[in-house]
C-alpha cells in the first residue's frame, strides 16, 4: 500500500478525557478543546482533514467533506507518560505502570549518585523544570551540586548550568544515573536538563537529552528493520526507544526544526518509516499551562503541514497523532489521561470515520501492514482495510 509512512506525534495533543481519567486526577481534561476555547486557534489543514469530525471531540467546526480518515485512540497501557504512549503506538502494551517517585528518590539512590559523580545533590522533589532552576540555580552555581528532581512521570531529571557542568559532562552523569536507576529503582527516563543565564534569569537550552530504558519486547520499528526497510527518527524518538529499531536519527531544537527536517526527508528516496516527535507542544506549553503558546504552536504546525503535504508522493502515507494529553487549562503541571487524535492522509486514502480505536497499537499494526511488514507479536488491529479500496 505504501512505500513510505510519515508518522508524526504532536506530543501531548490529546482530544478529550479517557473513561478512566478520574483515576489519574484528570477528569474533564481536553487539550485541543482548551486551545479552541482560546478563540485563537486557526488550523485549516487539520480542520479539513477531519480533526473536528472526530467522534465526541465536542469542539471546533467539523468539515463538511473531510479529505482524510479520522478517529481517536484510547490508551490500553497503565500510564500517561511519553515512553508508555510511544511504545504503545509502536505495538507494546505496558500493563504495569513505570515507577514514579512522588516523594523524591530514596537515600540509597542519592548516595550512589553522589559516589558516582563526586557531587552533592539539591532539591530531590517533584518540580516544574523552569521553577526548579529558578529556585535552586543560584546555589547550584555556587556549589556545583546537581539539581535532581522528578515529576508525575517515571523520570529522574538532572539540571545543570552549562558553565558549571559542561554538556558532555552532564550527559556522562546522566549515563551514570541510568546505570543506577535499574531494577528496583528503574524509571522510564533519565533526562539531562542543561540551562544558561544569570540568576534569576535562567533559561533551559535545546541540549536536553533523554536516556530511556529499552523496550521490553520488539516493536514495529524492529519489525520494519528486520524486513530490510528504514526507520528514520526525528526529534526524541531515538531517545524514547533507546536507539532500538532506529536506522538513523535527527535531533531537533524545536517543533519548527522538526517539521523542517521532516519536509527535507520527504524529498529523499527511502523505503520505510519516518517517525517524528514534536516535543514543544508538551515541554514548552502543556506543562507550563500556556494556553496561548500551545494554540500558537498548533497554528504554526498547521501551516507547516500545508508545506509538507505537497511534498508527499502517491505511495506515501501520513499519520498524525499524539502520545497522551497535557491540557494547558488543567490544574497542576502534569500530563493528562486523554484519547489521542488519529488522522490518516494519502493520495489513495478513503476519508472515512475510523471511530474510537481500542488501543494506540492499532497504529503499529497499520504501519506494518501498509509497508508490507509482518507484525508478529505486536498488539492492535490494523485499519488498512478501512482506508483503502483494495
Amino acid at each position: 500500500m505504501a512505500k513510505r509512512v510519515f508518522l508524526i506525534v504532536l506530543d501531548s495533543c490529546g482530544c478529550g478525557e479517557l473513561p478512566d481519567a478520574a483515576k489519574f486526577g484528570d477528569a474533564g481534561s481536553h487539550t485541543i478543546r482548551s486551545c479552541v476555547d482560546s478563540g485563537k486557534l486557526f488550523v485549516p489543514n487539520l480542520t479539513q482533514m477531519g480533526l473536528f469530525n472526530i467522534s465526541g471531540i465536542g469542539c471546533g467546526t467539523p468539515a463538511e467533506s473531510p479529505c482524510a480518515a479520522y478517529g481517536k485512540c484510547a490508551e490500553r497501557s497503565a500510564g500517561k507518560d511519553t515512553t508508555t504512549g510511544h511504545w504503545e503506538i509502536a505495538g507494546l502494551i505496558s500493563t504495569i505502570p513505570m515507577k514514579t517517585y512522588p516523594d523524591g528518590f530514596p537515600q540509597e539512590v542519592l548516595d550512589r549518585l553522589r559516589q558516582a559523580t563526586g557531587r552533592e545533590i539539591l532539591c530531590n522533589l517533584p518540580y516544574s523544570g523552569t521553577e526548579v532552576i529558578r529556585d535552586y540555580g543560584k546555589e547550584h552555581m555556587e556549589t556545583g551540586a546537581l539539581i535532581v528532581y522528578t515529576s508525575a512521570d517515571s523520570v529522574l531529571q538532572i539540571a545543570a548550568h552549562e558553565d558549571v557542568i559542561p554538556v558532555p559532562e552532564l550527559y556522562k552523569i546522566c549515563e551514570q544515573a541510568r546505570e543506577i536507576m535499574q531494577g528496583e529503582f528503574a524509571v522510564g527516563r533519565i533526562i539531562a536538563r542543561p540551562f544558561i543565564g544569570e540568576y534569576p534569569n535562567f533559561t533551559r537550552t535545546a541540549n536536553r537529552h533523554d536516556y530511556s530504558v529499552s523496550p521490553f519486547a520488539p516493536t514495529a520499528l524492529d519489525r520494519i528493520i528486520e524486513a530490510g526497510k528504514t526507520v528514520i527518527s526525528v526529534g526524541k524518538i531515538r531517545d524514547i526507544f533507546n536507539g532500538q529499531g532506529i536506522s538513523e536519527g535527527h535531533r531537533t531544537v524545536s517543533n519548527d526544526d522538526g517539521m523542517g527536517k521532516t519536509i527535507q526527508l520527504a524529498a529523499r528516496d527511502f523505503e520505510g518509516l519516518c517517525f517524528v516527535n514534536l516535543v514543544e507542544f508538551d515541554s514548552a506549553y502543556g506543562h507550563r499551562r500556556n494556553i496561548a503558546g500551545y494554540t500558537q504552536a498548533l497554528n504554526a504546525f498547521d501551516a507547516q503541514l500545508g508545506a509538507l503535504l505537497p511534498q508527499l508522493r502517491d505511495d506515501d502515507l501520513l499519520i498524525l497523532t499524539a502520545d497522551h494529553g497535557c491540557d494547558p487549562a488543567a490544574h497542576g503541571t502534569d500530563h493528562t489521561r486523554e484519547y489521542i487524535p488519529l488522522i490518516v492522509w494519502g493520495k489513495h486514502v478513503k476519508p472515512v470515520d475510523l471511530g474510537i480505536r481500542t488501543g494506540f497499537s492499532d497504529i503499529a499494526q497499520t504501519v506494518c501492514e501498509a509497508l508490507g511488514v509482518p507484525a508478529d507479536g505486536l498488539a492492535g488491529t490494523s485499519f488498512c482495510a478501512e482506508i483503502t479500496d483494495a
